[in-house]
């Protein structure tokens, strides 16, 4: 099959089927929270107002309110995952590309080979789709990478990035780093940042002068006074790192710039004493670290024989020193990773089998240590936060990150963005959750804002 084809069929497969308008929800009754507790959810404004015991508080409105509520019972209520380092500009393009099993040059040049082969559209489509798995899937906020072209038209991954963060923006909070290379003259970068990326990005430690480059992206950041985000030797063995040039030149930027160190493999193959200096340089910079496990597991160590390091870096002992980790998926399906599932639950079971997490902070690195590195206000299922939340059809959090239970819920800011499951919306003209859903679960939710086109998302039953 031809190369572009393929990629469209993949982008298509992972598309999704039915799409409807966001729904509001004013409450979730009978959800089950982390440690167990059965509570209901009340959301005013995009915003948890109140979680009480389950059945003990009136609905706001009265018999006539006009409130809108999910019947929970039998699932979970967790924060939505957010995904801190994506690329997809590069998703489900392993069809087109099938390049053999390979370290990360070799699916660099895999990847620049096909790309010179493709345009904005083709970028859009596949890109869209996996957008879209995310959404459906839990994800609510991703951060996603995207390359600067080195022929006619080097802005096009932009272009088709800027797109669906338009399309997706009442679904999906879509933040875009471009991908600066050694090639890449600095007015290309301000080009892409006009164009409407909003992070610099790039991967220093394959350049031909680490230092250099870093010092580089980090003064185009300066200069457009935008975040930036790392890829941080993303190697086991050899000097030519560049962490701590890193560190040193934002350890003086003001809190809230955001300055993010991707993959750091090489920390986690030093020893002792050489990752607790990393892990103070970061602590001290406050810069945050995003491990990437099913892509560095897939990508690295495949020279060894013996004792092959896992190419991530210390996660606990970088917890330990109050450095901010977050979690991600990366590639998926792509040259650089011929699986994943788009599935926070996938990082999560890898962050407890790879990194030795418990499963409390194996989620906590895929939500609300996401969420922070990505410089976004905290969410969950607490008075005062985001209403981002996952409703799952689980009994506990090891049932969420061990099976990935089918059935989920996904609201965003207080709106439902994605459902696998019938979904129980009562009208509060006086009936309340029963066992029989409705003939139509969604016919009485209220779209989030009527005054405004809002996007699609995808929505299986």
């Amino acid at each position: 099959m031809e190369p572009r084809r393929a990629a469209q069929r993949d982008a298509q497969r992972g598309a999704g089927a039915e799409r409807v308008a966001p729904r509001h929800v004013d409450r979730i009754a009978g959800a089950r929270l982390q440690g167990g507790r059965v509570v209901d959810v009340d959301i005013v404004d995009g915003v948890v107002v109140a979680v009480t015991d389950a059945g003990t508080t009136p609905t706001r409105g009265g018999p006539t309110g006009g409130e809108s509520v999910i019947d929970a019972r039998g699932y979970m209520v967790l924060t939505a995952p957010a995904e801190p380092h994506a690329h997809l500009d590069k998703a489900l393009s392993w069809g087109a590309t099938r390049p053999p099993g390979c370290d990360l040059g070799a699916a660099i040049d895999a990847w620049r080979a096909y790309a010179a082969t493709v345009d904005e559209d083709e970028i859009h489509a596949r890109a869209l789709a996996a957008a879209r798995k995310l959404v459906a899937n839990g994800t609510t906020a991703v951060r996603s990478h995207v390359d600067l072209h080195d022929d006619h038209d080097p802005l096009r991954g932009v272009r088709a990035l800027v797109r669906v963060r338009d399309e997706l923006a009442g679904v999906m909070d879509l933040q875009i780093s471009v991908m600066v290379n050694e090639v890449d003259p600095s007015d290309r970068a301000r080009a892409a940042i006009a164009a409407g990326a909003d992070l610099i990005g790039g991967a220093p430690h394959i350049s031909t002068d680490p230092v250099a480059e870093t010092n580089r992206l980090v003064d185009l950041a300066e200069e457009l006074g935008t975040g930036i985000d790392l890829h941080v030797d993303e190697f086991l063995d050899g000097d030519h790192a560049m962490l701590e040039v890193f560190t040193d030149r934002v350890a003086t930027w003001p809190a809230g710039q955001i300055r993010t160190a991707g993959h750091c493999c090489r920390i986690g193959s030093l020893d002792g004493a050489g990752q607790s200096r990393a892990a103070g340089a970061l602590s001290r910079a406050d810069v945050g670290v995003v491990t990437l496990p099913i892509t560095n597991l897939y990508l690295q160590g495949r020279a060894g024989c013996t004792s092959v390091p896992r190419g991530l870096p210390p996660v606990r002992a970088l917890l330990e020193t109050d450095v901010t980790v977050a979690a991600g998926a990366d590639n998926v399906r792509d040259p650089f990773n011929p699986v994943g599932r788009s599935d926070a639950t996938e990082t999560a079971m890898l962050l407890i089998v790879a990194a030795h997490l418990d499963m409390d902070t194996a989620w906590q690195l895929v939500t609300g240590g996401a969420r922070e590195v990505m410089g976004l206000p905290p969410a969950g299922p607490s008075p005062g936060l985001r209403a981002d939340l996952l409703l799952v059809r689980a009994g506990g959090l090891d049932d969420v990150i061990a099976d990935a239970p089918p059935d989920r819920i996904v609201l965003r800011a207080g709106c439902v963005v994605a459902a696998r499951e019938v979904l129980v919306v009562v009208d509060p003209g006086g009936t309340p959750p029963s066992d029989t859903p409705p003939d139509d679960p969604l016919a009485r939710a209220a779209p989030c804002d009527a005054h405004q086109p809002t996007p699609t998302f995808e929505e299986s039953r």
